[in-house]
C-alpha cells in the first residue's frame, strides 16, 4: 500500500506525554507550529471527551480523534491538514476495564495506534498484574494489525525501560515495574512479533533519554530514561529513515515530563 502523503516527501510521526493537556496545551501548539509533524499520538491527556481542546488544534492546523477520561490516562490522534479516522478505541479482553489507553486511527493509508501503557507500580500487586495482562491484550491486537499487512506504528508510553542502557540508573530503577523482568519480557515478545523498535535501531547503543522526572533536578542532572517508543510493523519499517527526540522541549517553561519522540519515514 502507497501513501498517499503529499505535502513532503518524509513523513514525521510523534509520540508525545504531554501530561495534562490543560496544563501544557501552549507547550503543545507550540510544538506543533514550529516542528509540523504529519501525525502526532498524544497521551495522558488528563482530560474528558467534552473538554479537549479541538478549537485550539483545529486552528493549528490540525485534525484529531481522542479518546479522554476526566484527571486520568486519555490519548489522541492528530493529523496535519487532514482528519484521522478512527478504526478502535480501547483493548478486546477486559470489558470492565474502563481506562482510555488504546486510540487506533488511520491517515491516508497509514494506520496508527496511541498507546498509554500502564505504569504498574507499585509492585508486586494487582496494578502490576493490570499491567501485564493489558500488555497482553496489546499483544493480541498488534499481531492482528500484522495480519493486515498494512504499514503501521505503535507509538506511545510504553512505560518500559527496555534495556540496561534506555536508563540513567540501573540501580536507582531496579525496583521500579517499569523495569522488571516480567515489563521486559512482554515488550521483548511483542518485538518478537515482527515489529521494529525505531528508536533502538538508529541509536543501537542506547542512553537516548525520552522521560526525565520532576523531582530531584532529573532534567538539570539528564537522569531520564527511555519509555516512550514507535514501533514498525514490516511495511513501515521499510520506510524508515530516522528516529530520534526533540529534547530541548522538556526543558521549555511548564513542559511536560517528557519529550516529544520522533520517526520519519519516506
Amino acid at each position: 500500500m502507497r501513501l498517499r502523503f503529499q505535502l513532503r516527501d518524509l513523513v514525521k510521526l510523534v509520540t508525545y506525554n504531554v501530561n495534562g493537556i490543560k496544563a501544557r496545551l501552549p507547550r503543545l501548539i507550540e510544538y506543533l507550529t514550529e516542528q509540523q509533524p504529519e501525525i502526532v499520538c498524544l497521551q495522558e491527556l488528563k482530560a474528558s471527551d467534552e473538554t479537549f481542546p479541538i478549537a485550539e488544534i483545529e486552528a493549528a492546523g490540525y485534525g484529531a480523534v481522542w479518546h479522554g477520561q476526566k484527571s486520568w490516562n486519555g490519548v489522541a490522534v492528530l493529523a496535519r491538514s487532514r482528519a484521522p479516522i478512527e478504526r478502535q478505541r480501547g483493548l478486546a479482553g477486559e470489558d470492565e476495564d474502563d481506562h482510555s489507553r488504546y486510540l487506533e486511527a488511520e491517515v491516508d493509508g497509514l494506520v496508527v495506534a496511541s498507546i498509554y501503557l500502564p505504569n504498574g507500580n507499585p509492585r508486586p500487586g494487582p496494578k502490576f498484574d493490570y499491567k501485564l495482562r493489558w500488555f497482553n491484550r496489546l499483544a493480541d491486537r498488534a499481531r492482528a494489525l500484522l495480519a493486515e499487512e498494512v504499514p503501521a506504528v505503535l507509538m506511545g508510553d510504553y512505560n518500559v525501560i527496555a534495556n540496561d542502557d534506555d536508563t540513567f540508573s540501573v540501580r536507582a530503577m531496579a525496583e521500579d515495574a517499569l523495569m522488571q523482568p516480567e515489563s521486559r519480557a512482554a515488550y521483548r515478545r511483542l518485538l518478537a512479533q515482527g515489529w521494529t523498535d525505531a528508536l533502538r535501531t538508529r541509536h543501537p547503543t542506547g542512553r537516548v533519554w525520552t522521560f526525565w522526572d520532576y523531582q530531584a533536578g532529573a532534567w538539570q542532572r539528564d537522569a531520564g530514561f527511555r519509555i516512550d517508543h514507535l514501533l514498525l510493523s514490516p511495511q513501515a519499517a521499510d520506510r524508515l529513515v530516522d528516529a530520534g527526540v526533540d529534547k530541548e522541549y522538556r526543558g521549555r517553561e511548564r513542559a511536560s515530563d517528557h519529550a516529544p519522540t520522533w520517526v520519519r519515514l519516506r
